[in-house]
């Protein structure tokens, strides 16, 4: 995946207890030569250190996935309008934005064999309770009624600003070839990172509850990267009765006007719908995704 160093612009979050700070295009590659010698990722920093990427996953997660006996291929979507590489690799994702707790817990597997994948990296990013996507908050101007204080105003209609930049590695085909890689307009980053999962194919991610923006219901963007390759582009969903009981509390009660929901929504599916648990005061919500790991359509 390429490294455009955008990053370097930024102040970057510290990986692992402050070990050393490391961009998606080191981590991508240290993953891909483990996979191939079967042995487990280890990136070299700058200071000369030796820092091994695992996933920060609680213990307790691993039993929420006793089900996952699914190898049906994850459904591909478009990665939309707003991917880029952000250069941020952490577990919690939410920065300065406001809004219900909510953790993510993915597990990746294999769609032939059902095996989990370890050392494959997994990519999540979403709007905040505004409809704002950090990177291109002029573009995603949220749409609806007044925006939640704090944020910039919303526009009044969906998404605009045809992203710019070199497309998608790999092509169409590839889970996410359908529109080119942003180039970010703003230095804004929350709501966006990434994590390399462990040996039971898990990572987890600490974020906000997403809001929503004309057109489209409440939705997170993924991305699965394996062996350097982009294995897999989807997006996870919410019951729309917890989205109902979300939507009405502050932050998200300012932005007004939600025009699209799961029944009418031209990306929704079943299968995207993340398996919700209340979660002190947030919420857990896991999912499986069974991706294409050697790229034959199967």
């Amino acid at each position: 995946m390429g490294h455009d160093h955008e990053g370097q612009r930024v102040s970057r979050r510290r990986l692992f207890a402050g070990i050393s700070s490391l961009g998606l295009g080191s981590l991508l590659a240290a993953c891909a030569a483990a996979e191939s010698t079967g042995s487990t990722a280890t990136v070299t920093t700058s200071t000369g250190a030796s820092v091994t990427p695992t996933a920060t996953t609680a213990k307790d997660l691993t039993a929420l996935f006793t089900d996952a006996g699914t190898c049906k291929l994850t459904s591909t979507t478009t990665q939309g309008p707003y991917y880029f590489d952000a250069d941020k690799i952490r577990s919690d994702i939410r920065e300065d934005r406001q809004g219900v707790r909510l953790r993510v817990a993915v597990k990746v597997q294999d769609s032939e064999t059902c095996k989990p994948l370890g050392n494959a990296v997994v990519e999540i990013w979403h709007c905040d309770a505004a409809g704002l996507y950090s990177g291109a908050e002029a573009q995603s101007t949220g749409g609806g009624g007044n925006p939640p204080s704090g944020n910039p105003p919303g526009g009044g209609g969906p998404p605009s600003g045809a992203p710019t930049g070199a497309p998608p590695s790999g092509g169409p085909g590839n889970g996410g070839g359908d529109m080119a890689d942003l180039t970010p307009t703003d230095d804004k980053r929350y709501l966006r990172g990434a994590q390399v999962t462990n040996g039971d194919g898990i990572v987890e991610f600490t974020t906000i509850w997403p809001g929503w923006y004309r057109g489209r219901t409440i939705h997170i963007h993924a991305m699965v990267h394996f062996s350097n390759q982009r294995v897999l582009t989807t997006q996870m969903m919410f019951d729309e009765s917890l989205n109902s009981k979300v939507m009405a509390m502050t932050p998200y009660s300012g932005h007004t006007g939600r025009d699209t929901f799961n029944d009418n929504d031209n990306i929704y599916d079943d299968s995207m719908l993340l398996k919700m648990n209340e979660d002190g005061d947030g919420y857990l919500g896991t999912i499986v995704f069974s991706a294409d790991s050697d790229k034959d359509s199967s």
